[in-house]
């Protein structure tokens, strides 16, 4: 691999020679520096190398249809956070390729999707820690007009160890088609009623290599989606098939999975609606059958929760999505008033309303069966009582002049901690209410100022504590549960456009934590998460700084959470873009 970088550095050096005009190089930088210190009100440890260091860049060249980049990665070590199968320097992404209009062929690193994911999706996210590139080849036709036919295979990045890139065991391979009946015959073209239909098959082996059951060396993934458009409507959904695949995620029985996922959409000037259905069953699919958290994932299903950005609401009871079973519902109604209407004043006033739930399924026919292992039956949307999550938001955005501006909104968010642990001294559904209070005013066309007061309130519910005595769990029935108690956050932001801006947050707990909570990670009423930035952005460069505390907690992105422990010290950033 090191000498086909080589040659392709070098061919791309000739290239250059011959005609700079053709040749585009761009890509991106990015680094992350942090200093920490022990903070025993909080839990928060000083690591042994006390400073911390994520580091990426990014460089990606074309010349006509030739293509070509690497990622460049550096641990040392691996930023608070971070899962601990990043570590050390080296080429973390490499490819070389070709593509015109009828084909495009990649070798090495690659990322990609088949329609929502459920099937198949190999993707990064930075904040998350999270990259399950494939390295091997992928081919993209597009034969006619509107079709596109898609074919991956190879294996799965697991960790990134000691500079080098470290792949699963097993093999990955798939392949997809996608039509646009309208495009493909020209009567249909330009018609109102738009259809398009897809499908997927992807396959996974790894050798049987278990001494207590018989696994299935070759597990395939398979369905179909369709999205249709008229006008203002829009009405898409996708099924999918998984055979039998036994793994660490399910206890290793041959039950097969099933994902299935519906959205409707209404859209016209002014109004928006949004309504989504999800159902999946035993839809953990890796290409290593012991792997564990989120690692060698190779499907992605998709949350059926919207993404929460306000400091209490994101990061105290996030939800990410149970892949062995979950039906869920989400409706949204995005409603913008008329300007000089007498909802919606001199400047108009946008409201959101957001509702999403989620229910176990209902598994049924539960007889042991030894010798099959398949434990239970269960079809698609046939849920049970047992609630996992709620969400009910509403949110208020109100320009009152040219210079003023506030933004209300109200979260109501229960969580089943049985079921999506987020406290290891709780039991039953955590109940939370946050509100929160915006307010923006630009002083001219340079300065501005933005801030934020948020509230969280926890629920007297027949949810309890626990205790640990000797090592033993000891449930405190009765007891009122109030997990890290109620908080209160406070945010100030100011910018000098277009190069510095400012910051100061606290997060402040106004009631103390259920006390064996308080003994662990420090929640005791009266503590400070005091944090202040300053930044400047000139061009495609940003320079940030930040010196606080963090709060211990998950941090989720799309469904998926990684935990974040408890930490006080400086965080230095730069990113910069060419």
């Amino acid at each position: 691999m090191k000498k086909i970088l080589l040659c392709t550095c070098a061919m791309a050096i000739s290239l250059a020679g011959h005609s700079q005009r053709e040749l585009s190089i761009t890509g991106n930088i990015e680094s992350i520096f942090q200093y920490l210190n022990e903070d025993t009100l909080i839990d928060a440890e000083q690591p042994a190398e006390k400073a911390l260091l994520n580091s990426y860049m990014n460089v990606f060249a074309t010349y006509g249809g030739f293509k070509a980049g690497l990622r460049l990665e550096s641990y040392l070590p691996r930023i608070q956070g971070y899962p601990d199968n990043f570590d050390g320097t080296g080429i973390g992404m490499r490819y070389v390729g070709y593509q015109n209009k009828f084909v495009d062929v990649t070798l090495g690193s690659f990322y990609e999707q088949f329609g929502s994911g459920m099937a198949f999706r190999a993707y990064e996210d930075r904040a998350l820690g999270y990259d399950n590139l494939m390295d091997g080849a992928r081919l993209i036709v597009r034969p006619f007009n509107g079709v596109v036919v898609k074919g991956v295979y190879g294996y799965q990045r697991e960790s990134f160890k000691e500079g080098k890139i470290v792949h699963s065991s097993g093999i990955t391979r798939g392949i997809d088609a996608e039509i646009n009946i309208n495009s493909l015959f020209k009567k249909l073209q330009g018609k109102k009623f738009d259809v398009t239909i897809g499908g997927s098959f992807v396959s996974k082996y790894q050798k049987d290599d278990n001494e207590t059951y018989v696994l299935p060396e070759n597990v395939g993934v398979y369905g179909g989606r369709l999205k249709m458009r008229y006008g203002g409507f829009t009405l898409d959904g996708e099924y999918i098939i998984k055979e039998q695949d036994p793994s660490e995620d399910n206890g290793y029985i041959y039950n097969y999975g099933h994902g299935a996922l519906i959205n409707f959409g209404y859209s016209r000037k002014g109004l928006g609606i949004i309504l989504s259905a999800k159902s999946v069953d035993n839809m953990s699919y890796r290409s290593e059958r012991t792997a564990q958290n989120a690692n060698l994932l190779v499907n992605f299903l998709p949350p059926m929760n919207k993404t929460h950005s306000y400091n209490l609401v994101a990061s105290l009871y996030p939800y990410a999505t149970q892949p062995l079973g979950e039906i869920s519902y989400q409706a949204e109604v995005l409603y913008t008033a008329k300007r000089k209407s007498w909802l919606g004043g001199k400047y108009g006033t946008s409201f959101n309303a957001n509702f999403s739930v989620a229910y176990k399924p209902l598994q049924w026919d539960q007889t042991p069966d030894a010798l099959n292992r398949v434990t239970y039956r269960s079809t698609p949307f046939d849920q049970s009582d047992e609630q996992l999550w709620l969400d009910f938001n509403v949110n208020i955005y109100k320009k009152f002049s040219k210079k003023l501006n506030m933004r209300l909104s109200y979260f109501n968010i229960q969580m089943n901690n049985d079921a999506n642990k987020v406290t290891d001294y709780a039991k039953g559904i955590i109940k939370s209410n946050i509100a929160v209070f915006e307010l923006g005013y630009k002083f001219n066309k340079k300065h501005s100022l933005r801030v934020e007061l948020q509230g969280l309130i926890i629920n007297k519910t027949n949810a309890h504590w626990t205790e640990v005595i000797n090592d033993e769990t000891v449930d405190k029935e009765g007891k009122i549960w109030n997990d890290q108690g109620n908080w209160i956050t406070l945010l100030i932001e100011y910018n000098f456009s277009p190069h510095w801006f400012f910051s100061v947050m606290d997060q402040y707990n106004i009631q103390g934590a259920t006390p064996t909570v308080a003994q662990v990670n420090g929640s005791a009423a009266g503590v400070h998460y005091y944090y202040v930035s300053a930044g400047y952005i000139r061009g495609a460069t940003r320079i940030s700084v930040g010196y606080g505390r963090q709060r211990e907690g998950l941090f989720c992105v799309g469904g998926v959470c990684r935990q974040v422990p408890a930490s006080n010290g400086l965080t230095l950033s730069f990113t910069q873009s060419f």
